[in-house]
């Protein structure tokens, strides 16, 4: 009784965010919405179901890549979009989308509501802050006290060759944790330094792959895939996730993270520009900053709410690092810079 009392004034709750956005001209009510999204969003069908009782509208997820894929279709077909709603560009593509022209501005209600610095990346609203995060390094603890090896604690470490052999990462060209983490170097090392400090990981035998599957999944000892290295670059919230989704569930994580290595993640989403139902498309963002479809992310896409007081399990209180400052390099020199730093880095690292 105490479950259907909550879930009323939930739905409630949500059908007074999903009804604040509104146009100036009418359009007609779609039956369905698309959210198109990145690869691995892994939100349930069932968690859109609050927002369909709302409004009537169903919302179908597709689709399209990594989020650097994502974003280079929908600049392909800017205008007359694929879809109406797009999550996951974040703030590493952020400049990128804004210039390509993708999204429609929308000022969400809700905004006051969302964590302030986020907002604020996106001054003209064209995209919402829907979630945030950390890419790091993580390490397997069980592996580095078997070989009676401290876990590195600075990025200077890495080159250093006690861990020689030991770190595998994330090609910037091809993924975007691997971007995030060159651009972590970046901000470390400054201009003047960056190349060098690529130059001494390569010699200290770096691995490079081409997505954050292989490098987990595939190449990281503290993985199921069981591989041969105990440093990969990951995320300050896969420590929990290593918690929720073993069989039998440990006591403790079996995964650290590098809290100097971490490089801060927002990501977004926006009603793309053309679509036919921009107040629907706008009524979906809503939903999908409301205090509710927040609190489902941490242990679905283990990331952080950007919903200033939503609630975060035990597991992320007890395994998960957000590091107070973590390194950033902001949008504007990401855009200008991030082309030629991918080909030098290439030049450097794999060539």
């Amino acid at each position: 009784m105490k479950r259907h009392t909550a879930s009323v004034v939930a739905l409630a709750l949500i059908a007074a965010a999903c009804g604040s956005g509104t146009t100036s001209s009418p359009e007609p009510k779609p039956t369905s919405l698309t959210l198109v999204a990145y690869d691995s969003f892994s939100v349930e069908p069932e968690a859109f179901n609050a927002f369909t009782t709302a409004t009537g509208i169903a919302v179908k997820v597709v689709t399209a890549g990594d989020a650097g894929t994502m974003l280079s279709k929908a600049a392909l077909t800017a205008g007359k979009p694929e879809g109406d709603v797009m999550w996951g560009v974040d703030n590493t593509l952020l400049a990128r989308a804004l210039r390509s022209e993708v999204f429609r501005p929308y000022t969400s209600p809700q905004l006051s509501a969302l964590n302030p610095e986020a907002v604020a990346l996106a001054p003209r609203h064209e995209l919402t802050p829907v979630d945030e995060g950390d890419v790091c390094i993580n390490y397997d603890i069980a592996w580095f006290a078997e070989h009676e090896l401290a876990p590195p604690t600075t990025l200077d470490e890495l080159t250093q060759p006690a861990y020689r052999d030991l770190l595998v990462v994330e090609n910037p060209a091809t993924s975007s944790p691997g971007l995030a983490f060159m651009l972590a170097t970046i901000a470390a090392s400054g201009d003047a330094g960056w190349q060098q400090y690529w130059q001494s990981l390569r010699a200290n035998g770096v691995s490079v792959v081409d997505s954050w599957d292989q490098a987990y999944y595939e190449q990281f000892s503290a993985s199921t895939g069981k591989g041969p290295r105990p440093l990969v670059v990951s995320y300050g919230s896969s420590p929990p996730a290593e918690v929720v989704f073993a069989s039998p569930r440990p006591d403790t994580a079996p995964t650290g993270v590098m809290a100097s290595s971490c490089f801060h993640q927002v990501e977004f989403a926006g009603v793309l520009r053309g679509t036919k139902y921009p107040t629907a498309s706008g009524q979906l963002v809503d939903y999908l900053v409301s205090m509710a479809f927040q609190e489902m992310l941490p242990l679905t896409l283990f990331v952080y709410p950007v919903r200033t007081g939503a609630t975060v399990p035990q597991e992320f209180t007890d395994y998960a690092v957000r590091p107070k400052d973590p390194l950033t390099v902001s949008p504007a020199e990401i855009e200008a810079k991030s082309k030629d730093w991918i080909t030098t880095w290439t030049e450097i690292v794999v060539r």
